[in-house]
């Protein structure tokens, strides 16, 4: 752990990364001590208070909801989706590829063909059909992004393992009579966490924003839920008249997602050999 810490205060734009990324797991955990009003509650007579107004910081929306309290707790929808689908479709993907990569023959060709297919579905099209079988609602947001990013994941695993398999070690384990189980979770599945663990870094941004997308769009968490996606939304009506509706929750969603993005980079150049000096 202090080789990670020593590793982590050289690299200014990874502590940079790791301190937005803390603070804004820091706000979801303690969001309900954080924020000054329930995020849920309209007052109309207040609505659209203008930022350092008494008692509301950035101001009120359109309903007269404080702004500081709905994107506080906005960072809770943001990394339960991010964490969960990113988990999830890591699992899926790395399993998928590893069985593929291993196995070869028809497991190999059936697998790859449906990442293939898969990639041809653009992502805003999917998630409107799944969002449109299924309902709205976090839930469903989640399953759309594993499905969308499982694919990812069996790619790379895939290519991984076509390598390692080859090798001394996973040869001398079939010579010994190992089957084909115990290969895959002590020799192969050990030797390709690394990747997975980068990809997991560097695709949680890229999660966090797609999320709130679909909630722009209409098709993701619904008010009065804070998320920023339907914040954003609900602001774009008031560009002129109250800018501070879009403004602050989109810093947040711009602030997490660069956050996220130097971390997963400094996580990147300490995990892969190949970046190594």
């Amino acid at each position: 752990m202090s080789w990670w810490i020593r590793k982590l205060i050289k690299n200014p734009t990874g502590l940079l990364g790791a301190v937005i990324v803390c603070a804004v797991i820091l706000a979801a955990v303690f969001a309900p001590y954080l924020s000054p009003h329930d995020p849920e509650q309209a007052n109309r007579p207040n609505r659209l208070q203008p930022p350092l107004t008494p008692d509301h910081p950035l101001g009120t929306d359109q309903a007269g909801r404080d702004l500081l309290s709905r994107t506080i707790f906005g960072t809770r929808i943001s990394l339960l989706v991010g964490f969960t689908s990113v988990v999830a479709a890591g699992v899926l993907g790395s399993l998928l590829g590893l069985v593929a990569a291993y196995f070869g023959g028809w497991t190999d060709i059936v697998i790859s063909r449906l990442v293939d297919v898969w990639l041809s579905f653009p992502f805003i099209l999917l998630a409107l059909t799944v969002n449109a079988l299924l309902g709205l609602g976090i839930r469903n947001i989640i399953i759309t992004l594993i499905l969308t990013g499982w694919v990812q994941y069996a790619r790379v695993v895939r290519g991984e393992v076509l390598s390692i398999k080859e090798r001394e070690y996973i040869e001398a384990a079939r010579a010994l009579g190992q089957s084909d189980v115990p290969i895959l979770l002590r020799h192969v599945l050990p030797n390709v966490v690394t990747p997975i663990i980068i990809m997991c870094s560097l695709q949680m941004s890229q999660v966090i924003v797609a999320e709130a997308t679909i909630s722009f769009l209409g098709f993701g968490v619904q008010p009065p839920t804070p998320a920023w996606g339907n914040m954003l939304s609900a602001g774009r009506d008031y560009l002129m008249s109250a800018w501070w509706m879009t403004a602050f929750p989109g810093a947040a969603l711009a602030l997490t997602a660069l956050g996220v993005n130097l971390f997963g980079d400094w996580v990147r150049d300490v995990l892969d050999p190949k970046l190594q000096n």
